[in-house]
């Protein structure tokens, strides 16, 4: 990918310098097959194709670095390792209790929707059997998210020959009225 859109536009994309830097440090002192993010790629591709549970990837990999010598670069959780591999971050909007994404700016913080009175955040039930709300920053009921389509569309048509595909319908086709 960086070699398609040129390291100079990819350089200006957050996170791009830290991948750079793990793609050089080798993952422990005197390793030369590994380097701390082909060590990632390779680990997280095991985890994506046996379906490993974050849980379970993140004591796998305190124990491989325990075994590997001292001074590793291995990170010790499964969120540390994600961030390796992904530092691009996408402008995600999370909203919660997606009947008040109507009302978002003025009423988010409201207790109950005001279209169907529930209540954005989860219950949870007491010992006597009876429902409480949870706090008001409690855990939302239901999240909805949502990539803008402006940050969408910008990285589709960064790789010039993914934009020149995108682009064949209306630039390269023959229109001979069929």
């Amino acid at each position: 990918m960086i070699r398609d859109v040129g390291a100079e536009s990819f350089a200006e994309v957050h996170g791009y310098g830290s991948m750079s830097s793990d793609a050089k440090t080798p993952l422990y002192p005197g390793s030369t097959n590994f380097t701390r993010l082909s060590a990632m790629l390779r680990s997280m591709n095991l985890k994506a194709i046996n379906k490993w549970t974050d849980k379970s990837f993140t004591k796998l990999l305190q124990l491989l670095k325990d075994v590997l010598p001292e001074g590793n670069t291995l990170p010790n959780h499964n969120y540390e390792a994600k961030n390796i591999l992904f530092p691009i971050v996408w402008s995600i909007k999370r909203y919660m209790h997606v009947l008040i994404i109507a009302y978002m700016k003025d009423f988010e913080l409201l207790k109950s929707c005001l279209r169907c009175g529930l209540s954005p955040f989860k219950l949870k039930q007491k010992d006597d059997d009876t429902i409480e709300e949870i706090e008001k920053h409690g855990p939302p009921m239901k999240v909805m998210c949502y990539l803008p389509i402006i940050s969408r569309m910008k990285r589709l048509f960064e790789n010039p020959n993914d934009a020149k595909n995108l682009r064949w319908h209306a630039d390269e086709r023959k229109c001979d009225g069929m």
